[in-house]
């Protein structure tokens, strides 16, 4: 059941995004060109977004002990800012202005047939498992030496 909605909840996700034309790099870009031809209709995505987050989170856990399919909400508590969340958001930035993509509407944009995203996506993935394979390696050095962490992969 499970997947179905996940299936299903991702499929509105596209779909919102395509509606709103944010599967278009032209669009994400011309809102970042704010001395040229700025587009600010990202920003009211994003805006709506926010407040649909945020009225959402707040029916939800006010009104459910637990979520539908799982046991229990997960929730992230962490509130700390430490060199990899940093670290990542810029490189997510700077993906984001070159490429006008981030991965939600890159993967609208390949179903849509996209060029450019037949270059975004294999090098997003590529940098997802390279991430993935530096954090697992940190992981085990900091467990061998009996050190602690500043990763976030903790919870």
């Amino acid at each position: 059941m499970r997947p179905l909605f996940g299936f299903l909840a991702g499929l509105l996700f596209g779909v919102g995004l395509v509606v709103a034309g944010m599967s278009d790099p032209a669009k994400i870009l011309n809102f970042l060109d704010v001395f040229g031809s700025w587009d600010p209709s990202l920003a009211f995505v994003m805006g709506g977004a926010a407040l649909t987050t945020f009225v959402g989170y707040r029916l939800v856990l006010s009104r459910r002990e637990r979520p539908f399919l799982l046991a229990v909400f997960q929730i992230p508590t962490r509130q700390d800012i430490d060199r990899d969340l940093v670290l990542g958001a810029a490189i997510f930035g700077i993906g984001w202005g070159i490429g006008g993509y981030c991965p939600g509407p890159a993967w609208t944009g390949l179903t849509l047939g996209a060029p450019g995203t037949l270059v975004f996506l294999p090098a997003m993935l590529a940098g997802m498992a390279i991430a993935t394979i530096l954090r697992d390696r940190r992981t085990r050095s900091v467990a061998e030496h009996g050190g602690i962490s500043s990763g976030r992969s903790g919870g």
